[in-house]
């Protein structure tokens, strides 16, 4: 049987152990990147597609006939439309669980990174502004402790379950939205305009479906405390980023840290990138890439592979 990756080069596999996962009995053809243009030719006598962010869509599918599994290299799985996959049979699985403790380490990361004012501390010193103090110290930027603020979680997964623990670590209170799935409410949650009307900084784990699509746009904004914080480590169309662009620039919010945009990689005009204020800080669709949660997502990949072999798939997401 053949196996096809697709974007082989997105798990950055240069530091990882993948003997395990090549050692599958499969023909392995492996592209680092597989343009949108180049997809159906690269399928079309494929048994296994693996793939992260390439899209295999219903007319993709309607096109091979062989396809016999698709392994969706992440836990989104929004690039593959699953109800055609369905219709002809075509198992689809994801990873799940992989980065929990790389993601949610990120967070904290970012928050502590801007709670600390780490950004302008470290510009002060390598511009002199240290070496021209009057003082043993320079207190240019206000700093404050985590401890006794609320951090606001809006997805409560695995790693929204960790990023709570890590906050109560730090000793802050945690308020948990309810789903934003209608019919899904559950005890201890609270309504989402609630959270963002108490927490001080309010943190985003959820995937991109139609209910949390531009979730947080200036209506919501407007809810939240003036100069709290917004953290994305969801979507990036979570996030209306024109609105929260708005809301950095004219002091609604203090900062905000986002790991996600729109459409990644983004284009040289998109208003995150092209306007960046210095209170918004942005990383490239890294948190979840950590060397211990790409070797996770590899060793994960061979697990339902073998069981796909056993006739006892696991991690199916169309079933």
């Amino acid at each position: 049987m053949k196996a096809v990756i697709l974007d082989y080069a997105s798990l950055a596999p240069h530091d990882l152990d993948t003997k395990a996962l090549f050692a599958m009995p499969f023909d392995w053809f492996t592209y680092n990147t597989t343009k949108p243009e180049e997809t159906s030719e690269r399928i079309s006598d494929a048994d296994i597609i693996l793939t992260n962010k390439v899209v295999i869509d219903r007319e993709l599918l309607s096109t091979n006939h062989k396809i016999k599994l698709i392994i969706i290299l992440a836990t989104g799985t929004n690039n593959v439309d699953l109800e055609a996959a369905k219709e002809r049979s075509i198992p689809v699985c994801n990873v799940v669980n992989y980065s929990t403790e790389s993601v949610a380490q990120h967070t904290f990361a970012c928050l502590l990174h801007l709670q600390r004012r780490l950004g302008e501390y470290d510009k002060s010193v390598r511009d002199s502004s240290w070496t021209e103090s009057p003082f043993f110290c320079l207190l240019d930027f206000t700093i404050e402790d985590l401890s006794d603020k609320t951090l606001g979680i809006i997805g409560y997964g695995a790693i929204g379950k960790r990023v709570k623990e890590l906050a109560e670590a730090f000793r802050m209170n945690v308020l948990v939205s309810e789903s934003m799935v209608p019919g899904r409410s559950k005890v201890g949650r609270v309504p989402l305009d609630t959270l963002l009307a108490e927490s001080d900084v309010v943190s985003i784990h959820s995937p991109l479906s139609e209910y949390t699509e531009n979730l947080i746009n200036s209506e919501k904004l407007a809810l939240m405390k003036d100069g709290a914080m917004l953290i994305n480590m969801g979507r990036g169309g979570i996030v209306n980023e024109a609105d929260l662009l708005e809301a950095l620039t004219s002091g609604k919010l203090k900062a905000a840290a986002i790991d996600v945009l729109s459409v990644e990689p983004p284009e040289k005009e998109n208003s995150i990138i092209k306007n960046q204020p210095d209170n918004l800080l942005v990383t490239p669709h890294i948190a979840w890439a950590s060397k211990q949660a790409r070797q996770n997502l590899v060793n994960q990949i061979v697990e339902i592979l073998k069981s796909a072999d056993r006739g006892s798939l696991i991690n199916r997401v169309n079933s």
